[in-house]
């Protein structure tokens, strides 16, 4: 009996160390073709690499369009993206040609969570500019009204998106004794409501913004949240505002957070994601003492990256045997 035709699986980064040795102990019936250097793979390297390729495993710096499904070949069945959200993806492109998407939700909630709470405390309490007179020879001798920052207790925080991270974030900070939760979304959520507790409501944006304390980001990147905030959006915030950004780089509208900032509209801003990434040093985002930004590290813990690549692996190899994947971008 002739053995069956093996199948072709385009990898496009070297994944966590558990994950990878699953792929370099052999998969039955698959060839891997995988860009292992330490950058994203080159875009003519990746339409070269995808001929032919069943399934795709790739990350959020891959775009997929059509040029890349043309690319691939009509025998094409599934695209597995490690990460949940997938703006980085043509979706009616994918939908025409019947291949499959498949995301790793749920998994990075806790991580990114945590990142978020790290850079509500550390732009609260002005760690940046306390680290760099420390390194420069700035601390004097102690002082009752030197690198004042501002506590949660009592605050309101604003949250936009109360889905899974969202909902994490707000039980976190609510320890910190916030007074009260605004959040804004395509809808009121009772049950999120309940899971976070206490003093929680769903308000319009313009209320959001201008009560706030503390805004967190935590909402997809779609069309209706592309440039979400923009120069109009930061001058209705207090002053002191606290502004953090853990989700998508492209639902703030950079040239206007950069003119807040610059006009001294916000009282400090925490980003983990920008436009672009990476962040050329020479942006004027990097000049402002009361800007703190991370190179999007928000799921960048061993266990979750390990956890986002094992169901990544899972959905394309499912998505290349024509089975239902266990995590679609559509469940």
């Amino acid at each position: 009996m002739a053995s069956l035709q093996r199948q072709r699986l385009l990898v496009t980064r070297t994944l966590p160390q558990a994950s990878q040795a699953r792929l370099d102990k052999g998969l039955e019936g698959v060839d891997v073709v995988q860009w292992k250097e330490d950058c994203a793979i080159p875009r003519a390297e990746f339409l070269k690499m995808a001929k032919g390729a069943d399934g795709i495993l790739c990350l959020l710096t891959d775009k997929i369009d059509a040029e890349l499904l043309d690319a691939a070949g009509p025998q094409l069945k599934v695209v597995s993206t490690m990460s949940v959200g997938f703006d980085h993806v043509h979706v009616p492109e994918l939908t025409s040609r019947n291949v499959a998407l498949g995301i790793t939700p749920g998994v990075l909630t806790e991580a990114t969570a945590d990142t978020t709470v790290l850079l509500v405390l550390a732009s609260a309490r002005r760690l940046r500019e306390g680290m760099s007179a420390v390194i420069n020879g700035e601390w004097g001798t102690w002082s009752p009204t030197w690198l004042l920052g501002s506590q949660l207790t009592d605050k309101t925080v604003g949250i936009v998106g109360l889905g899974r991270i969202g909902v994490a974030v707000a039980k976190r900070l609510k320890v910190f004794g916030v007074q009260k939760f605004l959040y804004q979304g395509t809808r009121p959520k009772k049950e999120s409501e309940e899971e976070v507790g206490g003093a929680i409501e769903f308000a319009d944006m313009d209320r959001l913004l201008r009560e706030s304390d503390v805004i967190c980001v935590c909402c997809a990147l779609t069309d209706k949240t592309k440039n979400m905030f923009d120069y109009n959006a930061f001058s209705k915030m207090k002053k002191s505002v606290v502004f953090v950004n853990t989700a998508r780089g492209g639902i703030v509208e950079q040239d206007g957070l950069i003119r807040a900032l610059r006009e001294g509209k916000l009282g400090s801003v925490g980003l983990d994601v920008t436009v672009p990434e990476p962040l050329p040093k020479d942006s004027e985002l990097l000049s402002f003492p009361n800007c703190l930004v991370l190179p999007h590290i928000g799921s960048g813990t061993l266990e979750t990256r390990t956890a986002m690549s094992e169901i990544a692996i899972d959905n394309v190899l499912k998505g290349m045997k024509g089975e239902r994947l266990p995590f679609p971008h559509d469940a």
